[in-house]
């Protein structure tokens, strides 16, 4: 049995701003009924630029309904650039504190309204970023990492806790685990005074995040890359199979291949690609 607040009760037993709004200047949807939560939230803005109506549908717990209801509430008369601070555990200690194995509902709550303030200022939501890591929930590697820095999250439970990834089946508990443990390697590399690489280091961790991170995302789409040499900061590359005929392999060079190096090897890098 979870530990509810008295206020976390009586927004779910009396839930505030419970409905539809006819036209609505926002909407956001997010979760599904097959994960076991869904929320959808719309609200109406005024000629002041202040939220003047809010209202939701969720389908989901009880600490679903009362996150739900506890945005509505949290938003209601605030601009859209006030309301748009409004974080996961802004809305968890609104009711007095979540379970910590319900505090996903309060993610999305954060969740929909980041959808409804772009709808609201007429951006499409990104699509899905990422490869698929739990299967059953549909959480990507980059929806977990996000979780791990913003919340702080350093063990398995905790993410499954904050986007229910891992909480089916179990398959993808070691995969979030590597995930924890990449992040904080970075925060600690982070932290540390910079250290110049010597050419053999950079050599070895470019091999890596090419064999680990930038691969297996290019052979999704039946293409590959190769390492032909390092020379300082340029690292000459060959694309190969649909890479290397695609009109689009530039721009996969530039803002994937050489992205991803500079995040996680060294900031001054440069790609080329080697025709031969």
């Amino acid at each position: 049995m979870w530990e509810y607040t008295d206020k976390v009760r009586d927004h779910f037993l009396n839930p505030r701003n419970v409905g539809e709004i006819e036209n609505p200047d926002g909407v956001g949807e997010v979760g599904s009924m097959a994960c076991g939560d869904a929320l959808k939230l719309m609200f109406k803005v005024d000629e002041s630029g202040r939220i003047a109506d809010v209202k939701f549908q969720t389908f989901g717990c009880a600490s679903a309904i009362a996150s739900s209801s506890a945005l509505t509430e949290m938003i209601l008369g605030k601009t859209i650039e006030e309301a748009e601070t409004v974080t996961n555990d802004d809305i968890a200690a609104f009711l007095g504190g979540l379970p910590k194995e319900k505090m996903h509902c309060s993610v999305m709550g954060k969740d929909a309204l980041k959808k409804a303030i772009l709808n609201f200022r007429g951006i499409e939501a990104p699509e899905i970023e990422g490869n698929i890591v739990c299967e059953c929930f549909g959480v990507t590697d980059k929806a977990i990492e996000e979780s791990v820095r913003e919340n702080k999250l350093r063990y398995v439970e905790e993410v499954t806790n904050y986007i229910k990834a891992g909480g089916g089946c179990g398959q993808c508990h070691e995969r979030i685990r590597e995930i924890v443990d990449r992040v904080y390697k970075r925060v600690e590399a982070a932290s540390e005074p910079e250290k110049k690489l010597t050419n053999i280091q950079k050599i070895r961790l470019i091999e890596e995040t090419l064999e680990r991170e930038i691969k297996p995302a290019l052979e999704m789409d039946g293409g590959s890359i190769e390492l032909v040499d390092v020379d300082g900061n340029a690292v000459y590359v060959k694309l190969i199979g649909t890479c290397a005929t695609c009109a689009a392999s530039e721009l996969t060079l530039k803002n994937y291949v050489e992205s991803k190096l500079r995040e996680l090897v060294a900031p001054e890098l440069v790609v080329e690609e080697v025709k031969k």
